[in-house]
């Protein structure tokens, strides 16, 4: 089995890609997807074991990865990993920020701590990647950054540190659109709604019975594949996607429509509404879901 991309085979071919937070997740699918299409991938993560697993993957593939473990929250570590890159491959051509992580509370019962954690690992790390790119390589020879956020329209309540810290992400990607457009840098983001993913079996049980209805907030029905979301990733690091930067693709079978669940409640038929597209051959359906 191989990946299944509705991309063009060999859109990345020679191609360098950055992903951080690609060991797990939509990230491992991101990476996956990319190396099917001819990009070498480099992981980035916390986590060394996940980012191994990840690269053997994807060369059991035939393809091309490699990994670093570090903290993106640590400025130093991401100076020293991005000189390292750019030691061994001559061109990097994109940046994925992908790693991010929240908990569930509500912010009367965040504390500091707990808040500036969340913040630092979704909009700080992010934040270090991008300019430290920039700076050492991008700003000379141009490139491609996607960052992804979450869908925060109407804020995430019972995750205000996470939902604040990724409208963060949204402001940053349209300044840094705007000062590194002139250098040849197009900065885009992708907000996922609900995604099948591995994530959500890390939640605990009282939120399981949520998760499980989480389609009929959706007009489409469902919730999205991992594919789904690398699929937007990958087209807004493509070619086609030329003409695109500044702006945030939401990936979410309309579910940010305002408070439209309110006023008109949604009725499913017993089929859902669209059909779940997934071409990534390693995909498995979390536990939750089952």
């Amino acid at each position: 089995m191989s990946y299944k991309s509705t991309l063009a085979a060999n859109s990345f071919l020679g191609q360098t890609i950055v992903i951080t937070g690609g060991g797990s997740g939509i990230g491992r699918c991101t990476a996956h997807e990319l190396a099917s299409l001819g990009a070498e991938v480099v992981l980035i993560g916390r986590t060394e074991s996940k980012l191994a697993v990840t690269a053997r993957e994807i060369e059991r593939d035939g393809k091309k990865a490699g990994y670093f473990s570090l903290d993106i929250r640590c400025e130093d570590d991401v100076a020293r990993t991005v000189n390292t890159l750019l030691q061994t491959h001559k061109r990097i051509h994109g940046l994925v920020n992908m790693a991010g992580g929240q908990f569930r509370a509500p912010l009367s019962s965040i504390s500091q701590n707990g808040f500036e954690r969340v913040v630092q690992t979704n909009l700080v790390g992010g934040f270090l990647m991008a300019k430290t790119l920039f700076n050492e390589h991008f700003k000379t020879y141009g490139g491609n950054i996607v960052n992804v956020t979450a869908d925060n329209k109407n804020g995430m309540p019972g995750m205000g540190h996470s939902g604040a810290a990724r409208a963060g992400v949204e402001n940053l990607t349209k300044t840094a659109a705007w000062e590194w457009g002139p250098f040849g840098v197009r900065v885009n983001a992708v907000a996922p709604g609900w995604v099948a993913s591995s994530g959500l079996d890390s939640y605990p049980e009282e939120m399981k019975h949520a998760i499980r209805g989480l389609k009929h907030a959706v007009p489409l029905g469902r919730i999205a594949s991992e594919a789904e979301i690398a699929a937007t990733v990958c087209f807004l690091l493509s070619k086609g996607a030329n003409f695109v930067s500044g702006q945030t693709l939401f990936v979410d079978g309309g579910a940010s429509m305002g408070s439209a669940p309110a006023l008109y409640p949604l009725k499913h038929p017993r089929q859902p509404a669209s059909k779940t597209w997934d071409g990534f051959h390693l995909s498995t359906t979390p536990d939750v879901l089952r």
